[in-house]
């Protein structure tokens, strides 16, 4: 594991691992409102070269999945915390990342598979409590004002109707 990378998730003044040793940078994600967007694109740049000097840390990839969220790139975060939890599955903050983005895009589901995944991996009583308080937004909103719908149906036969209903009334337009 790197321990720089692992600290970024937790202290605002963290260290990233790169190819010339360790750099200061700022975690933007303290506080997101106040990051201005060239700052934001200059923090995604460095975790994208950081990534591709050690591409096996699922650290690095766990805060450029974060970056992407922060800048509405939502296809490239859920690409990098995917792979952060196929590298390292036991890590705790990628697991909590991967299940908080699809939370907060509405994958209420899976959102609460993958955060049930992180409880057993917090290594303190801040990070369990964290992961239940994610799990319990989770369920309040399944709850209350979500209603999660699950592809399990095929629409074959509604297309056919619908394709069927068109050809009636094409056949009918032209013979007037």
């Amino acid at each position: 594991m790197n321990a720089t990378a692992s600290i970024a998730l937790a202290n605002s003044d963290t260290s990233v691992a790169t190819a010339a040793g360790v750099s200061r940078v700022l975690v933007p994600w303290l506080d997101p409102h106040t990051v201005p967007r060239e700052d934001l694109a200059a923090y995604i740049q460095h975790l994208e070269h950081a990534c591709a000097v050690e591409p096996r840390s699922a650290d690095l990839r766990t805060c450029l999945g974060m970056a992407y969220a922060m800048n509405y790139e939502v296809d490239k975060s859920m690409e990098s915390l995917e792979a952060a939890v196929s590298l390292n599955p036991g890590s705790f903050w990628a697991q909590l990342k991967y299940g908080e983005l699809n939370y907060r895009l509405r994958i209420l589901n899976r959102a609460e598979e993958e955060t049930l995944k992180a409880l057993p991996l917090a290594a303190s009583r801040w990070q369990l409590s964290i992961a239940r308080k994610q799990l319990q937004d989770i369920r309040a909103l399944k709850q209350t004002c979500v209603r999660n719908v699950e592809w399990t149906k095929s629409l074959g036969g509604p297309a056919l109707i619908l394709s069927a209903m068109l050809v009636v009334i094409f056949a009918a337009m032209m013979w007037r």
